[in-house]
């Protein structure tokens, strides 16, 4: 019987939780505490079917969170604008933005980078040059480029220049400006003794740039009014700022600080200070250096010593600058003991990445002061001192610690540690920078280590480093008073292949010492270069070289380096323009240009023109119009034993230039076995040189355009015609080498109309030709004079290639 109510009870309870209403089965499982099951549900062999939510109210309920949620989130695409859309139109008074760092790649980063080179080598006026002339190209600077430049002109107290870029750029150059851009040029005016200036554009921020004056602006005006004596104002500047929502700035209230302290009014700066102290829990540790300084000034060593202590119990993570300026006020007033405890201090809590407890700034103070003391050793030893705690690790060294402590062992003799620390920075895979080259060649210069001094100069030309035109001056005369010329005319090769260029000076130095040494092939190199990089040949170095090669007989050649230009051609002296053609414009040879019909009896005939009674006189006949019983010229010929000439401005060889055959033309490029119809055609004086190169020789054959008569000019004859039979036109035959000639279009009469074109082709195929052809000797690019019969120069390689062909 027991067993019998077991089982009942069992099916009982199978049945009940299998037949469980939607929202009872929802609470059970929803509540774990008070569904607890005491065994095992019988196993089911119905397939389940698994949802995504236990009931439909849990769906609802999912799918109203994800509405809410949208509603606060939009997607992504819904922010997205529509590809297709059309773009809204700008808004003309829309505030223009200055630059984000996006805009610093590609060009413009290379400008950045090239400006800042030339920063850091100190050629500033070169710098600003390059900044300058980029605003008219295709890569401007950005805000950040021209900040660097404005910048670096402040930090070398040039206050005019700074301002004059300011204007340049943004007022000018249509470049919008940045915070940091009115803070340069407002510290600059208060520097200069300017502050209205300086107050003027901080209105001017506040009522037209679209950002607000930045914590730096405020400092740079109230430095500015303090030393102006109004320090009433700079208290007034004070108020807005903290008026306008700033933070209080541990800076600004220094600089006010420190005014009141030189008026002796302690009250007043302790005042402040309180202040500071309320508004900032963590404050910049420079105060408490200012008030150090005052009381060490006044002779006040104790309470000087207890403001020090004071901020050390504060137990602050000062940055490595505020670290500085406390050991360099404890140095400066002899606390040596306390100085370089901190330094050690800094040493060990030194722990990057996470902490930065001591840049090379710190060491340069460590470093100089051992130099100052004259404990060289020391020196060395600190430099490369690092933390004593297991957590420090070394700092590592940049370029600016080495650059000034290699300056500190040049300046005091120490040749041999500065080499030291040079190959040391080299093998860090560290480039050594502008001022440290230059520093070790004055340390050479000075025992009288030419070569050394020589090798380093190389060196920077070799990396690409920057040489001012003044240091360059200086060790070129040096170098070339030891017979060291040729050197320096490669290193002089050497900084010419990239911007900037050397100085005007500097070539002067060393092209005036090659040619006193007869070294006149190195010192043309140098005057080539001049001409092709533009750099510009002074009246005096002009007359100095063209005395010195013409009596060495090379007057011709540096005749020509002189007067090339920047492309390398020789410069082409214009000839007298021709007289207009008389030619009516129907019969003018012209591309698809058909002979009217009421002219049909003006057809021409090919007849060859009248050819020199020299031998090897070769010509391309060009279209003449004659009649029974006259011959006369429609081009002009130059009658001439053993002379060839060229129908048109042919490119014969590397140098030369197309070259103005005739109003209305255009130059034409000879081709293998192609005729040429003339241009139009000229009389008058006959120049001694062509104006297009003409390379001629016996045996060849050269078509004719520009044609110049020999003893006088021909004139142009009328429009003639022949009823005589005509012959077909021909292809150019090879028929001897002593008189050969090219039959050029041929017309027959009872043929009807035929239209003109510039060229004939023959059955060879045509070529294209460069507009400098290559020979397997290189040509000059002077044009070529008539000599009389034995007159033999180079043949265009074009022409050899057709005479072979045809000799084949």
């Amino acid at each position: 019987m027991s067993m019998y109510r077991l089982i009942l009870r069992s099916l009982r309870r199978t049945s009940t939780s299998n037949h469980t209403p939607l929202f009872a089965s929802q609470s059970l499982t929803s509540d774990p505490i008070h569904f607890q099951p005491r065994h095992q549900s019988l196993p089911s062999f119905t397939p389940d079917r698994s949802f995504a939510f236990s009931s439909a109210e849990e769906a609802a309920a999912e799918r109203r969170r994800r509405k809410r949620r949208l509603r606060i989130e939009p997607p992504l695409n819904a922010l997205r604008r529509d590809p297709n859309a059309p773009r809204p139109r700008p808004d003309p008074n829309a505030p223009r933005l200055p630059d984000s760092t996006s805009a610093l790649v590609g060009p413009r980063l290379n400008l950045h980078n090239r400006v800042q080179s030339l920063i850091r080598a100190g050629d500033l006026d070169a710098a600003s040059a390059v900044a300058r002339h980029s605003v008219f190209s295709n890569t401007r600077p950005t805000v950040f480029t021209c900040n660097a430049i404005m910048a670096a002109m402040y930090r070398a107290q040039r206050y005019d220049d700074a301002v004059a870029l300011f204007q340049f750029f943004y007022n000018q150059s249509n470049i919008v400006p940045n915070v940091v851009s009115y803070n340069v040029c407002i510290n600059t005016h208060c520097d200069a003794g300017r502050v209205d200036v300086g107050l003027e554009m901080y209105k001017h921020i506040i009522e037209n740039a679209p950002f607000s004056p930045s914590p730096v602006t405020y400092r740079h005006l109230t430095k500015g009014l303090i030393d102006a004596g109004r320090i009433g104002e700079a208290m007034d500047l004070l108020r807005e700022m903290l008026n306008k929502g700033h933070g209080a700035d541990s800076l600004v209230y220094n600089n006010l600080i420190a005014g009141f302290l030189n008026l002796e009014n302690l009250e007043k700066a302790n005042e402040l200070f309180d202040e500071l102290k309320e508004r900032c829990l963590v404050y910049d540790g420079v105060v408490n250096a200012t008030f150090m300084d005052w009381f060490f000034k006044q002779g006040r060593e104790k309470e000087a010593m207890e403001s020090y202590r004071s901020l050390l119990d504060k137990k602050f993570n000062m940055v490595p600058a505020t670290c500085n300026v406390l050991i360099e006020t404890l140095l400066k007033h002899g606390k040596k003991t306390e100085a370089w405890s901190m330094f050690e201090n800094m040493l060990d809590n030194h722990k990057p990445p996470n902490i930065q407890a001591v840049n090379s700034d710190t060491f340069n103070i460590m470093v100089n002061e051992c130099f100052r003391l004259g404990q060289f050793a020391e020196a060395l030893e600190t430099f490369k001192k690092g933390g004593t705690k297991a957590w420090s690790k070394p700092f590592a060294m940049d370029v600016a610690g080495y650059a000034n402590i290699i300056a500190r062992c040049c300046e005091n003799g120490m040749i041999s540690e500065a080499e030291t620390l040079f190959y040391e920075l080299c093998a860090k895979s560290l480039n050594p920078d502008v001022p440290t080259h230059r520093n070790l060649i004055d340390a050479y210069l000075k025992v009288d280590r030419i070569d050394d001094a020589l090798q380093m100069l190389n060196r920077m030309a070799e990396s690409g480093l920057r040489v001012i035109p003044s240091f360059s001056n200086k060790v070129l005369e040096i170098f070339v008073k030891h017979d060291k010329s040729t050197e320096c005319a490669q290193i002089l090769t050497k900084l010419a292949e990239k911007d900037p260029k050397p100085d005007v000076v500097s070539y002067k130095i060393v092209i005036e010492a090659l040619c006193n040494e007869g070294k006149l092939e190195i010192a043309r190199d140098l005057l080539d270069q001049m001409m092709r990089f533009s750099v510009g040949v002074p009246p005096q170095l002009r007359e100095f070289v063209v005395d010195v090669f013409g009596k060495a007989g090379l007057g011709e050649d540096i005749h020509r380096v002189l007067d090339m230009n920047r492309l390398g051609y020789a410069t082409q002296y214009s000839r007298p323009l021709p007289p207009q053609n008389t030619t009516p414009h129907f019969l003018r040879p012209g591309p698809q240009h058909t002979i009217p019909p009421q002219f049909s009896s003006l057809r021409p005939q090919q007849t060859t023109l009248p050819q020199s009674s020299g031998p090897g006189h070769n010509q391309m006949t060009s279209p003449q119009y004659s009649e029974p019983g006259s011959q006369q010229m429609t081009s002009q010929q130059y009658h001439g034993p053993g002379h060839n000439q060229m129908t048109s401005p042919q490119y014969s060889g590397p140098g030369t230039s197309p070259q103005y055959s005739g109003p209305g033309t255009l130059p034409q490029y000879s081709e293998p076995g192609s005729h040429q119809m003339t241009s139009p055609p000229y009389s008058g004086p006959v120049p001694q040189q062509m104006a297009s190169q003409q390379i001629s020789r016996t045996g060849t054959q050269q078509m004719t355009s520009q044609h110049y008569s020999g003893p006088g000019p021909q004139h142009m004859g009328s429009p003639q015609f022949s009823g005589q039979t005509t012959q077909q036109l021909t292809s150019p035959q090879y028929t001897g080498p002593a008189s050969h000639q090219m039959t050029g279009p041929q017309f027959s009469s009872p043929q009807p109309p035929q239209t003109f074109s510039p060229h004939f082709s023959s059955p060879q195929p045509q070529q294209t030709f460069a507009p400098h052809f290559s020979s397997k000797e290189p040509q000059p690019a002077a044009t070529t004079e008539y000599s009389g019969p034995a007159s033999q120069t180079a043949e265009p390689p074009y022409m050899e290639r057709w005479s072979a062909n045809q000799r084949s």
